[in-house]
């Protein structure tokens, strides 16, 4: 089944609630004209943890009242558009292909089930949203088991998670030697290594979230014999699972002697037969496992864009396939995280080069190092 993401931005400024109704209303004229809606992302700006629940909370219930047994995976999260916006939402859907959609929900949540003559694809957002925002690991702990209950609903495990998103809320704080992301990484490779029984990981992003908690999205896939998964590695970088120690930052999990790194693949290139698609993980200025470009938001975007090229190169992708005569692939989705809000035009104007005409959301979040200033990731449609 054929996929498109769409952006959707408010027309005109005004309150949250007026500018989120701004973008239901486009969201429910593209669904009139026939798109099916997977998952909105719906990135926000807003002060506090109470506004946040009662936002959340809104926006659930407009959305499952509105579209009931058809409604979309939805994740509401605190990373701020650019400037004076204070809503921007991303929503993936179907545009073509035969096969069946359900809307399930799990604890009031939607999620979404896709059955193809190819497999089954599971689409779930927003796991772990609203649970213990003042300690990262029982958030962490609390998300990975909401997935696993929808996975084992649906006769899935974390072995079948193609691609994770992970929102650590103040990702880079450290609080008695402990650093956020460094305690989900430790909670990741532990229910990881429970119950995920394959070589190999998802591919992944992993950024900062404003207020705290952890929320998790995913995308899993049924493991048919038609199915190929690959990962994709960059010969320019270091996998992030085989970092050193230096560039972890803070103290290990209690009782453990070392630091586990992140565990996600660069890329995972997903082929069902019938076309292939090429999941880019959040990817930044890193050479090796080092940063580049300290300092200069230009030099790390062009950095990072040459390190998303290198791992859509076409001519990798098809050794990879084993067919050297693929087609160019299609980009269809950019998301752009930006640490800075005044080096949103800079990174803006520089994506918008590289990827022309290319669906493209720019958000405002902490990455996974202080000397990150942005991270790009990025979906490919591949045919033979």
């Amino acid at each position: 089944m054929l996929k498109k993401y769409f952006i959707f931005l408010p027309a005109v400024q005004g309150s949250f609630g007026e500018e989120w109704e701004q973008c239901l209303r486009q969201i429910e004229k593209t669904i009139g004209m026939g798109n099916r809606m997977l998952k909105l992302n719906i990135f926000c700006d807003l002060p506090d943890y109470a506004q946040y629940l009662e936002k959340k909370d809104l926006i659930y219930k407009e959305v499952t009242g509105l579209f009931r047994d058809r409604s979309p995976a939805i994740n509401l999260t605190v990373h701020p558009p650019e400037k004076p916006w204070k809503v921007i939402v991303e929503a993936v859907g179907l545009v073509s292909g035969p096969g069946d959609v359900l809307t399930r929900f799990h604890d009031g949540r939607p999620y979404v089930v896709i059955n193809t003559s190819s497999g089954r694809e599971v689409w779930g957002a927003g796991f772990g949203a609203g649970l213990f925002p003042k300690d990262t690991r029982m958030a962490a702990e609390a998300a990975f088991r909401q997935v696993i209950e929808v996975l084992d609903r649906e006769g899935m495990s974390l072995n079948n998670i193609v691609r994770q998103w992970n929102y650590i809320g103040n990702i880079l704080n450290i609080r008695e030697g402990f650093q956020n992301y460094q305690i989900f990484n430790e909670v990741r490779s532990e229910y990881y290594h429970k119950h995920r029984t394959i070589h190999g990981f998802p591919a992944a992003t992993g950024v900062g979230m404003g207020l705290g908690g952890v929320i998790l999205d995913f995308c899993a896939v049924s493991t048919g014999e038609s199915l190929k998964i690959n990962p994709v590695s960059n010969p320019n970088q270091v996998d992030a699972y085989d970092y050193g120690q230096k560039v972890l930052k803070g103290l290990p999990g209690k009782g453990k002697a070392v630091k586990h790194p992140p565990q996600f693949e660069r890329a995972l290139l997903v082929s069902n037969g019938l076309c292939s698609t090429l999941y880019i993980s959040g990817t930044a200025s890193i050479i090796g496992q080092q940063t580049i470009g300290k300092n200069d938001v230009a030099e790390q975007t062009l950095v990072t864009i040459e390190n998303v090229k290198k791992l859509s190169d076409i001519e990798r992708l098809g050794q990879i396939l084993g067919e050297p005569d693929l087609c160019p692939g299609k980009y269809i989705l950019l998301r752009v995280y930006i640490k800075r809000q005044e080096d949103f035009g800079i990174v803006k104007e520089i994506c918008n080069g590289h990827f022309p005409d290319v669906p493209a959301v720019f958000i405002e979040a902490d990455i996974c190092r202080d000397d990150l200033l942005t991270e790009i990731e990025a979906e490919l449609i591949l045919k033979p």
